[in-house]
């Protein structure tokens, strides 16, 4: 079932009293109860992984072996002996005591969900398409519920800052990507992601600009306008001006987006990231890798749509 909006839940969202402020460094009891709930109908139950020697119990091994080899043990903590994958993973889940422990568990199982489940195959029911996106949807529903600042998008677990920006320009950016086009430039934004997830503002600056120079890239390359190879972001905005891919007439509107998309992702990663720290390392703030990633989300936005809208 989808997730139920009780009384309680419901007299608390029209009052406003909703969290508006998200966490990442807390994954709460609460939330890893209701994510095993998902993973027990979209997955298989203990039950499920009991009786059955086939797809769920693999399944579950699979994850649960994956776990201990990244972390180089060989059972997952309490478990002391050799059992059932389904306990091992929800026992180890519910005990750990970092947000990124849980939040490997839960990429690796709604990977699962989104990857292996999708055929008749894996449980002898129907509906499993239905049933996967339904449990990722929930996933995401449970993570804002709880304010907790993640999403599972594209096979990754992300992480958000505002929920407008990232509704607005976030998963649109990552939506108009996921393509065969746009394959290079839809990894790296999800790159900086990761990178931003833990940490790496520098690094993230770096694919954010990556990003952007191959969208550009992919957009020529799927019109057939010609650039150089080496060419980098302030050459390959010259091509998509001199192409039209702002028509004329919106030019006195959009008067600020050539300084925009010229200083406002290249700038920022060629000043903060891109050159030599000297003899004192230079930090990036979260607010500023925050901003830039959001930054080149909607310039991807703008940019794919406005491909699209040309003749």
């Amino acid at each position: 079932m989808a997730v139920y909006e009780l009384y309680s839940k419901r007299q608390q969202r029209l009052s406003g009293a909703e969290p508006d402020v998200y966490r990442y460094d807390v994954i709460p009891q609460k939330l890893r109860v209701q994510i095993i709930h998902i993973l027990d109908k979209a997955l298989g139950s203990r039950e499920d992984a009991d009786s059955s020697r086939g797809r769920i119990e693999h399944t579950y091994r699979l994850i649960v072996s994956t776990i201990r080899q990244e972390l180089g043990v060989f059972r997952l903590p309490p478990a002391s002996r050799e059992g059932n994958p389904y306990t091992e993973l929800r026992d180890f889940f519910l005990g750990a005591t970092e947000a990124e422990t849980c939040l490997d568990v839960i990429e690796l199982a709604f990977r699962a969900i989104d990857r292996l489940t999708r055929t008749i195959d894996y449980s002898n029911t129907r509906g499993y398409n239905e049933r996967a996106d339904e449990a990722i949807d929930d996933l995401n529903i449970r993570f804002k519920q709880n304010a907790v600042g993640y999403q599972y998008i594209d096979g990754e677990i992300v992480r958000v800052d505002s929920e407008l920006i990232h509704a607005e320009a976030v998963k649109p950016a990552l939506r108009l990507l996921n393509t065969k086009e746009y394959a290079g430039p839809h990894q790296e934004f999800l790159s900086a992601y990761e990178h931003y997830r833990e940490g790496k503002n520098k690094e993230a600056l770096n694919d954010c600009l990556k990003a952007f120079e191959s969208t550009m890239k992919a957009i020529c390359d799927k019109r057939g306008w010609t650039y150089k190879p080496g060419d980098t972001a302030k050459a390959l905005i010259d091509v998509l001006y001199a192409e039209g891919l702002v028509p004329p007439f919106w030019q006195t509107h959009f008067g600020a987006l050539r300084a925009l998309l010229e200083s406002s992702i290249p700038t920022g990663r060629n000043k903060q990231s891109g050159h030599g720290q000297g003899a004192t390392p230079t930090a990036v703030p979260d607010h500023m890798a925050a901003y830039m990633l959001h930054m080149t989300a909607s310039t991807l936005v703008f940019l794919t749509t406005a491909e699209q809208s040309l003749p």
